[in-house]
């Protein structure tokens, strides 16, 4: 990633994410040895959604529910795929998205960093436009803030991200802020 920030032109796309999936497999492997190493950590594990922007290009790893959203032209696009179970049932349509926003076990997830020394990371490049805003966040924003709402505030606060982010944990917080929040803008 380091040769790929000061522009060396001999790294290509298709390195840079092998670079991203290659950090986070060392990551999960630090969690999964750590809890190896410790008994009470045993089985502990975490999400990852990593971005490097450069030039048009952004270029995407993910493992988890956490995500990434692509803020342009007044949409909102949901970059990732969530790697839980209501997801799996969603798309099998075995439940339906109403349903799926309060299904009991909505915090189960498929892939995680930490569980195993291995995990599948999902890679990926999408075009970037002028005016694009990206959002990587936990599921603690958006089980809290439905993404409309998001988008209006990103746009309201779109001078200043530092001030957007603040007004998303906002906003999931007077929204029941039942899990950890997480938001880079």
């Amino acid at each position: 990633i380091d040769k790929f920030a000061k522009g060396d032109p001999s790294v290509r796309p298709q390195d840079v994410l092998t670079l991203l999936e290659a950090a986070i497999q060392t990551a999960g492997q630090a969690v999964y040895h750590k809890g190896q190493a410790e008994p009470e950590k045993r089985g502990m594990g975490t999400t990852a959604s990593a971005l490097l922007i450069s030039g048009d290009r952004g270029f995407i790893a993910h493992v988890g529910d956490s995500r990434v959203y692509m803020l342009r032209a007044g949409q909102v696009v949901q970059l990732t795929e969530d790697h839980s179970l209501v997801n799996e049932l969603l798309k099998t349509g075995k439940l339906s998205p109403e349903e799926a926003e309060t299904h009991p076990q909505r915090s189960v997830i498929t892939r995680a960093l930490g569980t195993d020394p291995d995990v599948d990371v999902d890679t990926f490049a999408v075009e970037t436009a002028p005016g694009d805003i990206f959002l990587l966040c936990s599921d603690g924003l958006t089980s809290m803030v439905d993404e409309q709402s998001i988008l209006d505030i990103v746009e309201r606060n779109r001078g200043d991200l530092e001030a957007a982010a603040k007004a998303l944990i906002d906003a999931a917080n007077r929204g029941g802020g039942e899990d950890n929040i997480t938001v880079v803008l």
